[in-house]
């Protein structure tokens, strides 16, 4: 952004709105407050630490020098780091077993279309294509699942969190890779931070972290890499429920007269629109019968194929021979190519292993997949492939047909409802994945509704559920074969697992620092094993792999733009903030009438005065005693601990009465308080604030010299004997205060000042600030919401003009506004609306 790029013209409104604000059953996330910007990555340590020198000061380049509104005054810091206790054997396994209902659902119900998938592009013509089609299936799994995701890809988490936004944001602590001027050196003081620098050694992890630092263009590149992942997440949202519905009623086919494709296209739908519109109920009442049906249902997979295996033909052992694959391919040629498109479906879901780590463990994901998932799958594959060495003829419904009459009813209900869990945990991985993608500030803000008070995981957007439910509906209805939908559904999930390929290894270079070659062979193994998976199911692009391409092409052109909007937005406001000369000049009135109250201004930036606040000042006859900036910021870690949530300052001398407050959030973090806890509770912050700033200031000369503009400050520090008052500093938000208010809102409630301390010989205007403030607090809060919209210059080019003045501007328009998620009283609300000229 250069000089010139100044703001031409800008244009202002003030709007009150007086509607009153009416109470749900449940709750809407608030995570989306009116800051578009992303978390960036937070290395501005200027303190070095001994033993990295010259390493060191490459590593973690010293912050440019800023005036004192740029430096924190209350800095939380993190008292421990959250180390998760060691499970017990009995819990582990038991946490293992959950796992099921979870994590495999999707590639539990696999067995029901991979072989009927391949070879209808391989006609079988002698045992060399069983056993071929068979060995390429157990290599996959075994190669990818077991040895890509549960021994390599598992250990690159992000404090326990898996997924491709939990890769991202751990590079982003590492380097800076992204390009909003929000980052603080406080963050990397946050417990769950845990950043681990690289050794002095090795200067490849140097070069690579300053080459991304370095090229825009690499950043820009990392961040279309990481919302194409998240687009063909959002695609397998669409594609898995369509297919595996599907794939378990087309078993009624060959067993009731006259059912014929049309008829399961019917139930099908029925079933996805039954399974769609019980999402807004969610799945805790459900949740508990997940993992037992599941294990059911692996348990059926694996005795049905041991049951093929030893009735039709137990020499199918030998596709453990890898030189069948070389027969399988020698024989078929471009077929064999082909029929990789259908091997790959084996596989899917596999990522979500990843992706749902968080609701887990590593052990306990690895002990599932290694003693039941990986042996279940090898066997019902081997007694399908044991079938088909007797009946040739049904490859194309080979799961039901090698089921014994007996349990053929049994098997289809337990297969249809493998089918439904295996659906609802893609449709809630959607749902958290787009939530994060809004957290980062690269997906427009919709509502988002928690199902459970419990389990902060269990959300339900409304938007994204009822487009997914009509896409699925669309996509059964078009391809009426699951072959088609199984040509769409590899081109997603290859897509995935490329992305998540290329990101560990980037881990693997910057963070971990392995060894050069086995860094290397792991993206030379895996990814060219994903590649020629690619290469195959791409040659289906014209019979329905071109639906994941169309999903993840829009998704992404919705995500880039957004982010890139919010950027350029950041960015103005950054540039036209206010100076400090300028409020001096102000004087502590503000040019304007003080009247009692507080006033919370909601903005973006983490540094400096808003412009937005200049407009308030024109536009509002008088202005409250107290203001407070309040910037909600997501940082990338997936969660801040409650009582490092705030970052406090000063804003002006005393008289002015001007305070900020910086809200940090991780990307797995959920926003739920009402505005009377949030009020509750910044309160107290500040009052604690003011105490202990003017003990710090009673103290300096004894203890340390320290600048007036720089004061750390933890909640934990100041609560003394008989202090019970602070003790609500570590209320987390999302308790319910209601029945305490009365309590904490009462002046007389508030903590006792250390007498031994904070005596007014040594500070006499701390009483006179204290109550002023509770003066205010009496008089009620007020919040100042600034709207501020971007504009494209007229001089700039036309796609430019086209991203920014129409589709973004749409965008925001049709996306929840601030206010909404905030959940404050519309009587309370004043908003000012700006637009900055980019």
């Amino acid at each position: 952004m250069t000089e010139e790029d100044r703001i031409e013209e800008g244009s202002s409104s003030v709007r009150l709105r007086g509607r009153t604000h009416s109470s749900e059953s449940r709750w809407v996330d608030g995570s989306e407050v009116d800051s578009e910007s992303p978390p960036w990555s937070l290395l501005d340590e200027n303190e070095e630490k001994q033993g990295y020198g010259s390493f060191r000061r490459r590593l973690v380049k010293k912050p440019k020098r800023v005036d004192s509104l740029d430096v924190e005054a209350m800095e939380i810091a993190g008292a421990n780091a959250h180390h998760p206790k060691e499970l017990s054997t009995w819990s582990m396994l038991a946490l293992a077993f959950q796992t099921l209902g979870v994590v495999y659902g999707d590639m539990g119900t696999s067995p029901l279309y991979v072989f009927s998938d391949v070879f209808s592009k391989v006609k079988i013509e002698s045992d060399v294509d069983i056993l071929g089609a068979l060995s390429l299936v157990m290599y996959t799994i075994a190669l990818i699942p077991l040895a890509k995701y549960v021994f390599v890809v598992l250990k690159a988490n992000d404090n326990g969190e898996g997924g491709t936004f939990a890769l991202y944001s751990l590079i982003c602590r590492y380097a800076k890779v992204n390009m909003l001027p929000n980052r603080q050196p406080a963050d990397e003081q946050i417990s769950s931070f845990k950043l681990k620098l690289p050794t002095p050694e090795l200067e490849r992890a140097l070069s690579i972290k300053e080459t991304l630092e370095r090229r825009p263009s690499l950043k820009t590149l990392l961040l279309l890499l990481v919302l194409m992942g998240t687009s063909l997440v959002i695609g397998d949202g669409i594609l898995t429920p369509a297919i595996s519905v599907m794939s378990a009623v087309s078993g009624l086919q060959g067993s009731i007269e006259g059912f014929d494709t049309t008829a399961v296209v019917a139930v099908s739908i029925v079933i996805l629109v039954a399974l769609f519109s019980i999402q807004q109920f969610g799945t805790s009442k459900v949740g508990f019968m997940f993992a037992p049906a599941l294990a059911l249902w692996f348990f059926s997979l694996g005795s049905i194929g041991i049951y093929n295996l030893v009735k039709y033909d137990i020499t199918v052992i030998r596709a453990f021979n890898p030189a069948y694959i070389y027969f399988f391919f020698q024989k078929n040629s471009k077929g064999a190519w082909s029929s990789l498109g259908g091997c790959v479906l084996c596989i899917t879901g596999a990522e979500a292993m990843f992706a749902d780590l968080g609701h887990f463990s590593v052990r306990a994901i690895q002990i599932a997949f290694t003693f039941v998932v990986f042996p279940c799958l090898l066997f019902a594959y081997m007694g399908q492939a044991a079938y088909l060495t007797k009946f040739p003829d049904s490859a194309g419904r080979v799961f039901y047909d090698s089921v014994p009459d007996s349990l053929f009813w049994p098997v289809f209900v337990l297969a249809t409802i493998a089918a439904m869990i295996a659906s609802q945990a893609m449709i809630s991985a959607t749902f958290s994945c787009v939530k994060q993608a809004m957290a980062l500030g690269c997906f427009p803000r919709l509502k988002i509704i928690h199902t459970s008070r419990k389990l902060m995981g269990q959300i339900y957007i409304p938007v994204i559920n009822w487009f997914l439910m009509i896409m699925c509906v669309i996509v059964v209805s078009i391809f009426r074969s699951t072959t088609d939908i199984a040509n769409a559904y590899g081109i997603a999930e290859v897509g995935v697992m490329l992305v998540t390929t290329t990101l560990v290894t980037l881990v693997m270079l910057l963070i971990w620092q392995t060894n050069l070659f086995l860094a290397l062979c792991f993206p030379l193994v895996f990814g060219s094993i994903e590649l020629i998976y690619l290469s195959a199911v791409l040659s289906k692009l014209l019979e329905g792999g071109w639906l994941p391409l169309v999903f993840a092409i829009f998704f992404l052109t919705v995500m880039y733009i957004w982010n890139y909007g919010s950027v350029l937005k950041y960015q103005s406001e950054v540039r036209e903030k206010i100076s400090m000369d300028f409020m001096h000049e102000l004087g502590s009135t503000l040019g304007t009438v003080r009247t009692p109250g507080i006033g919370l201004l909601y903005n973006e930036l983490v540094q400096g005065i808003p412009s937005i606040f200049g407009q308030f000042l024109l536009s509002l006859p008088a202005i409250h005693s107290t203001i407070v900036f309040v910037c909600i910021k997501y940082i990338p870690i997936p969660v801040v601990p409650q009582e490092e949530r705030f970052l406090f300052r000063r804003v002006c001398p005393k008289d002015y009465h001007m305070f900020r407050c910086i809200g940090r959030y991780g990307y797995k973090d959920i926003r739920k308080e009402d505005h009377h806890a949030f009020e509750q509770l910044l309160v107290q912050s500040l009052e604690n604030f003011l105490r202990k700033e003017a003990q710090d200031l009673a103290l300096e000369s004894s203890l340390y010299e320290m600048d007036l503009g720089s004061v750390s400050v933890s909640s934990r520090d100041y609560r003394t004997k008989g202090d019970v008052g602070n003790e609500e500093l570590r209320i987390p938000l999302m308790r319910d205060t209601s029945s305490e208010a009365a309590e904490t809102s009462n002046p007389e409630a508030s903590p006792a000042l250390p007498s031994s301390v904070m005596s007014s010989d040594i500070d006499p205007g701390l009483e006179y600030e204290l109550s002023a403030l509770r003066e205010a607090i009496d008089s009620g809060f007020t919040y100042f919401l600034a709207h501020g919209d971007v504009r494209a210059k007229k001089n700039s080019f036309f796609l430019k003009k086209l991203v920014i003045n129409y589709l973004y501007a749409f965008l925001r328009r049709n996306c929840r506004a601030g206010a909404a998620n905030m959940s404050v009283p519309h009587m309370n609300i004043l908003q000012v609306g700006m637009t900055y000229m980019v």
